[in-house]
């Protein structure tokens, strides 16, 4: 009975902790999500599935947090029980392979991210088809990937391939093309297209404003790019 409980409460801190993690809240997801792994330590239950959903979502909010070394530690415990309980298959390992690319796109480290990003993305396309939102993500997180590699037309293709399948999406897709489009505009800027990167950061700002507020980390990240090619134009 106790390690049912424990799993409930576990549940419980974990659903907090999400909302938190989806509204930019960093520091209270960690504290919640934390608190879920102590429920589920607490119940004996730290070797399963609902851990590693933990594990990965506290990687995010790391990484968020610029923290990388926690965020690479925590999506570490992730894989090791992806690994334990899951079919190599499984959509979760996609999620879980795009998330540590991220990180290592993050670090500069982007060699190591490239095949990451890579496996996460045959697994999605073979398990969703080419055309699904979820692929486009993954696109669009390995375009940015080709990006820092300075592979910067190959990199515009799938940032417009992943841009067109979220507009097809239309309202439901809005936070996701906000992000595609700021992804956009830095692969302009890097090819010193600055008036096309200026209206796609500004659609994009618009975008993410609309769909994640305006005191999202996410999107001050955004509004401060935007900035920087703003005044780039001005000097010019």
């Amino acid at each position: 009975m106790k390690s049912i409980f424990m799993t409930t409460m576990a549940n419980w801190w974990a659903g907090l902790g999400e909302a938190d993690r989806l509204a930019g809240r960093y520091p209270r997801a960690e504290r919640h999500l934390k608190r879920a792994l102590a429920m589920l330590r607490r119940g004996r239950r730290e070797d399963g599935v609902l851990a590693m959903n933990l594990w990965n979502r506290l990687g995010i909010v790391c990484k968020g947090e610029g923290r990388l070394d926690s965020g690479a530690h925590a999506y570490g415990r992730a894989l090791r029980l992806a690994r334990r309980h899951l079919r190599a298959n499984d959509q979760r390992f996609a999620a879980l392979y795009h998330n540590m690319a991220g990180l290592e796109h993050a670090r500069g480290r982007y060699d190591v991210a490239e095949p990451l990003a890579l496996h996460g993305l045959a697994i999605r396309k073979r398990a969703l088809g080419g055309d699904h939102s979820e692929v486009a993500r993954d696109l669009a997180a390995f375009a940015a990937i080709l990006d820092g590699q300075g592979r910067h037309h190959e990199a515009e293709a799938l940032h417009r391939r992943a841009l067109a399948r979220f507009e097809r999406g239309g309202r439901r897709e809005r936070r996701e093309m906000g992000y595609a489009l700021a992804n956009l505009a830095a692969c302009l800027h890097l090819q010193g297209r600055r008036d096309e990167a200026l209206e796609a950061a500004r659609k994009g700002v618009v975008l993410q404003r609309g769909a994640l507020g305006r005191h999202h980390p996410d999107v001050k990240l955004s509004e401060s790019n935007l900035s920087i090619l703003e005044r780039s134009a001005a000097a010019s």
